[in-house]
């Protein structure tokens, strides 16, 4: 299904937690007090739900979606774009979203079990950035990342939040050319099922890699780095460097801590390839720590009858 053409299910997730845990689902209570936050508001305002979003899942896992502004020429690194159509596809897949052009806060990553990262360059950061981002981590908090998410200053740093980073402005990448893929854990639940080694996509591919602890990564598609003008300036030709994997590590005085990551993404329309589509939505849910097919395999609840409205509370799919 194009992500373009989605239905619209959602149009902004993001509704003020005020002090109640896990409520931005629309639908969801938002408040647990009879103040009124207006001078012409009635006592009980703020004691019972707004108007839920039709076929949205308010128990579902919840997602932080962080982007940026868009880079690069027509087609590529449309990050708005992905902020739009992911928070439509994930509510469509029974997750719960939020998210928008700022880090994410203490307060929304208080909410989230994973956040998704699709940006330029996410290794520039803030001291409190930083500090914020890995407290989320050392509770147990889930990471995904996309394209150049993994690009920054320090990509050591970087490493031990995605599992593998790159460093900013060197030539470490190869520009378009055709990516094929092969597959070196195929029963990885991620990716089981899934025909890459058939599948050829135009992208772009990152070597020069900064790699956290062999131990804790897990390989899902591994690239072999094209004879590109940009490869040859970086000495890239000819490498095999994993291009999606699956990363497991635990910081300092942390809980067990998940993040996947997928390299490509420089061309935004392999984002509607079902196969990759597929293995997103598995990756999201593994390292949110849910049944890796919560999301993929969702089947949200049928419309409600009569008039429309209400929230949706579709069950999630069993585990795989």
């Amino acid at each position: 299904m194009s992500l373009k053409h989605l239905p619209v299910f959602l149009a902004s997730a993001a509704v003020a937690a005020m002090g109640v845990t896990g409520a931005f689902a629309q639908g969801a209570s938002v408040a647990n007090t009879t103040t009124p936050y207006s001078a012409t508001a009635k006592p009980d305002c703020c004691t019972y739900k707004p108007p839920g979003v039709p076929g949205q899942n308010i128990t579902g896992m919840k997602v932080f979606l962080w982007s940026g502004l868009k880079s690069h020429g027509e087609g590529q690194h449309d990050y708005p774009q992905l902020l739009s159509d992911f928070s439509k596809l994930l509510t469509e897949h029974g997750a719960v979203v939020e998210g928008g052009f700022h880090p994410p806060s203490a307060d929304e990553l208080s909410r989230a079990d994973v956040v998704i990262v699709y940006k330029g360059d996410a290794g520039f950061m803030s001291r409190e950035q930083h500090t914020t981002l890995t407290n989320y981590v050392k509770r147990g908090g889930g990471l995904v990342q996309f394209h150049d998410t993994l690009c920054g200053p320090d990509p050591a740093d970087a490493a031990t939040f995605f599992g593998g980073a790159k460093r900013h402005g060197e030539t470490n990448f190869t520009l378009e050319t055709a990516i094929t893929y092969t597959m070196p854990n195929p029963s990885h639940p991620i990716v089981a099922g899934l025909d890459f080694t058939n599948l050829k996509i135009t992208d772009e591919a990152f070597y020069k890699m900064t790699w956290a602890p062999a131990n804790t990564l897990t390989p899902l598609l591994v690239n072999v780095i094209a004879n590109t003008p940009a490869a040859q300036r970086g000495g890239g030709v000819g490498q095999a460097v994993p291009q999606m994997w699956a990363y497991e590590h635990t910081m300092p005085g942390g809980k067990p801590a998940r993040a996947f990551s997928w390299m490509q993404g420089h061309i935004y329309e392999n984002f509607e390839n079902p196969i990759i589509q597929t293995a997103l939505l598995r990756g999201i849910a593994w390292a949110g720590r849910k049944p890796v097919g919560q999301l993929a395999d969702y089947t949200p609840p049928p419309p409600p009858t009569g008039r429309a409205g209400g929230g949706g509370g579709g069950a999630t799919s069993p585990a795989q």
